[in-house]
């Protein structure tokens, strides 16, 4: 309702807090209007922009920023000894050699005629130029026919010798392992949905019905659920872990439609100071997003959790019978400086911005140091930088209205500012969640193709596969070739469940490693 004249206060002084209010409430309306725009009309471009050119190379948030220029892939030369040609723009080629381990098919294309155009007499061969080109061979199906010979001695009536059949995933159907795991790594590692895939068979001349598909996935689930959950109890060994949680949709048959469920990430990673943790993810399918949820999945750790500012992962560590350090996320601070930029070009907000670019500079530069050498790096120079920045928040709260953006900014960054340092006296850890986070985009690509899960059921066997075949990935390991040997072991009893730390795909890649060495 508007104010009319006779409500306005007769004391000067009043009359000036209220206008002052309002013109920050203008601000923060103004600004909230600015970015429900750019959220509708603006271009993805745009809204994905950098702020400021010298942060254009730097992965500060979920997504890079610029996408970077990719370099020639497998390409075998000496970095010194390439050639580069400017054409206006870098083109986005392969200019390197094709990777020597993959097999060669000759093909000989000989000249239509061999006799000399001169003298009419046969031609020698000189010499030859060989060029290649990378081909594919297309996924095909085949049938495995297993043949059991009988064996029976000539001279008795009975003792007929014949071999058992080995142990299948999925008992008395059609399915081999190996195509239950194509379809496993197919859905979780490439994010095709079963419905595509069965369009694919079907253009093989192979008709299934996508339910059987589901099915074979969840016998598979079953059967890698030891797997998965020592993979889960090794990430909470760890000293240092990350956590993070995305919405998973579950039909709701009862009430026609789906409800919302959660998908949590557990984290490990010491590669950026050459720990001996591995890279891994494990997620865990819960109901709800709740302190007391993520309460029940982390009973008993008493490690740092590196997290974002979620309210659930305070209530827990406040709760929890012991202390629960956090590590919290400058990305995630940083964002609410660069919404600031953006709807409201605060030269402050561009500033701090500025200021966390020459922190993440130092990181890149340290990455990969060991945990002492990060430590006493950040002591001398990232410290001084964070200090100085703390204390410009302060001072800019004091000058600016309580209700707009950019007090909100400050007000978040100082609330979790214990948490968002405590990088600096610890080299294990990292400035922000990121690692976490990247393991969060297949979950997120998953749920755009495949929309919702079944059932939660369903959504178990989702968290099951995507752990392992994601996992996989991170460790640089083909998924399927893994799989098919994990399942075959696990199936067949060659590992039994008191050695199945075996399987985890670090230990895995690091057995056939040495076995691949020992051969050379």
């Amino acid at each position: 309702m508007p104010i009319r004249p006779d409500q306005l206060p007769q004391d000067p002084a009043e009359l000036a807090e209220m206008v002052v209010a309002m013109a920050a409430e203008i601000d923060k309306l103004t600004a909230m209007v600015a970015g429900f725009k750019t959220m509708i009309f603006g271009a993805r471009s745009e809204r994905m922009s950098a702020v400021i050119t010298d942060q254009m190379t730097l992965d500060l948030g979920n997504l890079p920023l610029v996408a970077e220029p990719s370099r020639e892939a497998n390409d075998n030369t000496p970095a010194g000894e390439r050639k580069t040609q400017r054409r206006g723009r870098d083109a986005n080629r392969n200019i390197g050699a094709l990777p020597a381990h993959l097999p060669r098919v000759e093909e000989v294309i000989e000249p239509t005629v061999k006799t000399c155009s001169c003298c009419g007499g046969g031609l020698h061969r000189i010499g030859e130029d060989v060029r290649e080109g990378l081909c594919v061979v297309p996924v095909s199906f085949y049938v495995k026919r297993r043949i059991f010979p009988k064996y029976a001695c000539r001279s008795c009536e009975e003792g007929v010798v014949q071999a058992g059949a080995p142990e299948r995933l999925v008992e008395g159907g059609m399915a081999e392992n190996e195509l239950v795991v194509h379809i496993a790594v197919s859905k979780f590692a490439w994010h095709l949905p079963l419905y595509r895939q069965v369009q694919m068979m079907a253009s093989q001349g192979i008709h299934l019905d996508r339910t059987t598909l589901g099915l074979w996935l969840k016998r598979l689930a079953w059967w890698l659920s030891p797997l998965y959950e020592r993979q889960l109890q090794f990430t909470h060994r760890q000293a240092r872990i990350f956590c993070d949680e995305t919405p998973l949709p579950v039909l709701d048959p009862g009430r026609g439609r789906t409800k919302r469920c959660q998908l949590w990430a557990h984290a490990m990673d010491d590669r950026p100071w050459n720990g001996p943790a591995p890279p891994a993810v494990t997620y865990v399918f819960a109901a709800s997003r709740s302190a007391a949820e993520i309460a029940r999945q982390l009973a008993g750790y008493d490690g740092i959790l590196q997290v974002d500012g979620y309210a659930a992962y305070k209530a827990h560590a406040r709760r929890a019978r012991r202390e629960v350090p956090l590590a919290f996320c400058f990305a995630h601070a940083r964002r609410k400086f660069v919404e600031v930029h953006k709807k409201t070009g605060s030269r402050f907000a561009t500033g701090v911005i500025e200021t966390l670019a020459e922190v993440y500079a130092i990181e890149a530069r340290i990455r990969g140091r060991s945990a002492e050498e990060r430590r006493a790096v950040r002591q001398a120079e990232t410290r001084a930088i964070l200090e100085r920045l703390e204390a410009d928040m302060k001072g800019v709260l004091g000058e600016v209205s309580r209700q707009s953006s950019l007090a909100e900014a400050c007000r978040y960054t100082l609330e979790h500012w214990t948490g968002l340092t405590r990088f600096l006296a610890d080299g294990r850890l990292e400035i922000d969640s990121n690692t976490v986070e990247r393991t969060m985009r297949p979950i997120g690509l998953g749920r755009k193709n495949h929309l919702f899960a079944g059932s939660q059921g369903g959504a178990q066997t989702w968290a099951i596969l995507a752990s392992l075949v994601n996992t996989a990935k991170l460790n640089e390991i083909d998924p399927h070739l893994w799989l098919v040997d994990v399942v075959e072991r696990i199936v067949s009893g060659r590992t039994p469940i008191n050695r199945i730390d075996e399987l985890l795909a670090w230990n895995w890649k690091a057995a056939a490693t040495s076995r691949c060495q020992a051969a050379a």
